[in-house]
């Protein structure tokens, strides 16, 4: 694993929003008295999420002091999920699989689609919008290659596909999560194959009900 730093340059202070404190308040009741230490997590998560989807060493300090911990122990917790980005994001960050399925699916043209769009790794778009990482399996093989961006999967992507997403994104165009190339979910590419309008079911009722029923003692 690589090391994981906070970042050089820091905003002065953090400070939950009233709505994040009074749901983090919420997150600690969950646990047994004593063990608030449980819910890091969700906190530090939190704060990544209101600090514009990264995590500043003042916001490492709020939920430590929140959570009656060390900062080191919390600072444990940031520095070793990935989950957790230490340094700033794109409005738009995009987290590119580049695990075997996606690689021998495409991933490379994937990654140098981000390269002529955003720049280098960790890099952000000088407007702000735009910037990568190349993860680990995310899980979704089936349709690969396959990106992350935020919350949401895009899938099933090429490069000219992928970099129409990006400019659609950069542009503040609507755009639409999962498959990118008009399948349904994980069905096979070109659609279903198999029980389209119901008529196998239909075919099973009546050869069940044609059968003649034996009577007993052969007769």
């Amino acid at each position: 694993m690589s090391v994981r730093r906070v970042d050089p340059v820091q905003p002065e202070s953090f400070k939950f929003t009233a709505a994040n404190a009074k749901w983090a308040k919420d997150q600690i009741k969950k646990y047994p008295k004593g063990k608030q230490a449980s819910a890091v997590i969700p906190l530090l998560w939190r704060a990544q999420e209101q600090h514009d989807g990264w995590l500043p060493e003042p916001a490492i300090r709020a939920v430590a002091e929140i959570l009656d911990m060390a900062v080191i122990r919390v600072l444990e917790v940031a520095t070793f999920y990935t989950m957790f980005n230490l340094s700033p994001v794109g409005k738009y960050f995009v987290q590119l699989c580049g695990t075997t399925p996606c690689w021998l699916r495409g991933a490379d043209d994937l990654k140098e689609v981000c390269r002529q769009v955003i720049g280098e790794q960790n890099q952000v778009t000088e407007d702000g919008m735009l910037s990568w990482l190349e993860v680990e399996c995310l899980g979704s093989c089936t349709n690969a290659p396959m990106v992350q961006i935020n919350k949401d999967y895009y899938e099933d992507l090429t490069a000219q596909s992928f970099e129409k997403l990006l400019n659609d994104l950069r542009q503040g165009k609507e755009v639409k999560p999962g498959p990118q190339n008009g399948r349904q979910f994980s069905c096979p590419e070109g659609g279903p194959t198999t029980l389209l309008n119901g008529s196998t079911s239909s075919k099973s009722k009546r050869s069940t009900s044609s059968k003649a029923t034996p009577k007993r003692g052969g007769k």
